[in-house]
């Protein structure tokens, strides 16, 4: 263990080499400006959470410069380092993705967890896009694809600024991951502290949108292809789907300025920023996918939506009408047990609990009801098992998993492409933490767009769930467009 102390006045960033104890308090502001100035340096990844969703949100992320990069689209997978070197091949990509986490022994369910250390202690931190779910389950591809996203994209990142809001603390940690030795990892701690203390701040240019923001499906088509599901449904097949439509606008994108602007619209507590080359994912989420600590693991699925109100009295009645709601509190169980089902491919016997069944959560723009399952890992299961089985999320697919899934290959007119996937990181020290990419602008090159949906069951009326996709969009909308009135849907 080696320490590298950064002591000195001013709001400088306090440094942790491997695992010192070194701490510097810094204030919320000071740790904004870090997350802007990482925010435009090379390959950055920003994990972070506004105020006031406690523990739920308490760490934050910040991290740019990865040492190598892993990328699969379909079949082929591609590894390439900070050196040039590249490594690739053709078959399961996950399998390969194992073999990383197990070289640098991440998220193992056999690790003890660091007690005063950060969840985040080196590792890979990228997303699984939706489209990657036939690695997974035999679903069907009928639309073409339309991006240059891969499916899974990850980075290894061997330094980071971690900012904890319960502690109030920001601190500089760097890891030797790589076996580069003490001396290293020194020398890379103090040029990142220089660079973000003394190193000259970019401008982040505005992002100017020169088309309006259009449907790729409309208002009357989304409305038949919620009839179809309720014909579905009705029929037996399946109890709830979820659909989702997309926007799109095309202009000159700024990604880092798009986060910044929708971090301050709508702050969330599973917020997130990937960019590289001219792509980005801009992302809001307000749901956690999952998160593991040694053999613990957590699933919190969303279900149920109201906007919120135009003041105090119209708001916690609203908020109150989803707590009560017979439908969202059955279409919030129906994804509960779907969980279960999953957390037991992986999970002992008898270790799965519902700790809460059905909470309101209240953000910007809406309220949701969120539940809370938990479970214990088994031992001999490594992070990539815990993908196989609970991937994608439940609470944006539909129940049957499978089913649902089929059904929104018929019905959707595009790929989901990283919406309703996951973004989030695999550490050292036996953790894992991935959102759900809900609330997420995908940036490419002059054009942004997003997805919104909700989940449909029997009693489903079709005009409200088109309505609750206007209100799930509404905070992305105001950040593509900010000089846009009332959204008027055709």
């Amino acid at each position: 263990m080696s320490r590298l102390d950064s002591s000195g006045s001013g709001n400088s960033v306090s440094t942790r080499v491997l695992s010192s104890v070194v701490r510097r308090l810094l204030d919320a502001r000071a740790a904004s400006r870090v997350a802007e100035r990482i925010g435009s340096w090379p390959q950055p990844a920003l994990l972070e959470s506004g105020q006031g969703f406690g523990l739920a949100g308490r760490h934050q992320i910040l991290t740019a410069h990865p040492r190598l990069i892993f990328e699969a689209n379909g079949p082929r997978w591609r590894i390439t380092t900070d050196q040039g070197s590249a490594q690739s091949g053709d078959g399961d990509p996950l399998a390969a993705l194992g073999e990383l986490t197990r070289r640098y022994e991440l998220a193992q369910s056999g690790s003890i967890p660091a007690p005063n250390g950060p969840p985040f202690q080196g590792g890979l931190i990228g997303y699984l896009g939706y489209d990657a779910t036939p690695l997974i389950e035999p679903i069907p591809r009928r639309m073409p694809l339309e991006t240059r996203l891969p499916d899974i994209r990850f980075g290894l990142y061997d330094t980071a600024v971690i900012v904890d809001g319960t502690r109030d603390t920001t601190e500089l940690w760097a890891w030797d991951l790589l076996g580069e030795g003490d001396q290293a990892v020194r020398r890379r701690a103090h040029r990142w502290q220089q660079d973000l203390e003394h190193g000259p701040a970019r401008p982040i240019p505005r992002s100017r949108f020169l088309s309006p923001l259009t449907p790729l499906i409309d208002r009357s088509a989304y409305l038949r292809g919620v009839d179809r599901i309720l014909e579905y449904i009705a029929a037996g097949d399946v109890y709830q789907v979820n659909l989702s439509r997309r926007f799109e606008a095309r202009g000159r994108v700024s990604p880092l300025d798009l986060y910044l602007r929708l971090k301050r619209q709508s702050p969330a507590p599973f917020a997130a920023f990937l960019a590289w080359d001219d792509l980005a994912l801009v992302s809001a989420s307000p749901e956690w996918f999952y998160q593991t600590r040694g053999d613990r693991i957590v699933t919190r699925p969303i279900k149920g939506t109201r906007p919120r109100g135009p003041n105090t009295s119209d708001d916690l009645r609203l908020a109150a009408e989803l707590q009560a709601s017979p439908k969202d509190r059955a279409e919030l169980t129906m994804i509960v047990d779907l969980e279960r089902n999953d957390l037991g491919r992986v999970c002992d016997y008898g270790t799965i609990r519902v700790t809460e069944p059905a909470r309101v959560e209240s953000f910007p723009q809406v309220h949701h009801l969120v539940a809370t399952v938990e479970g214990r890992l088994r031992e001999s299961l490594g992070p990539i098992d815990v993908i196989r089985a609970m991937f994608p999320g439940g609470s944006i697919t539909g129940a049957p998993k499978i089913r649902s899934m089929q059904i929104i290959d018929e019905l959707e007119p595009c790929r989901r492409g990283v919406y309703t996937g996951s973004i989030g990181y695999l550490s050292r020290g036996g953790s894992s933490a991935f959102n759900i990419a809900i609330r997420t602008i995908v940036v490419e090159g002059d054009r942004a767009h997003f997805h919104v949906g909700g989940g449909i069951v029997a009693d489903s009326s079709t005009e409200l769930e088109h309505l609750e996709t206007l209100a799930k969009g509404r905070a992305l909308r105001a950040v593509i467009d900010p000089a846009a009135g009332e959204w008027i849907d055709p």
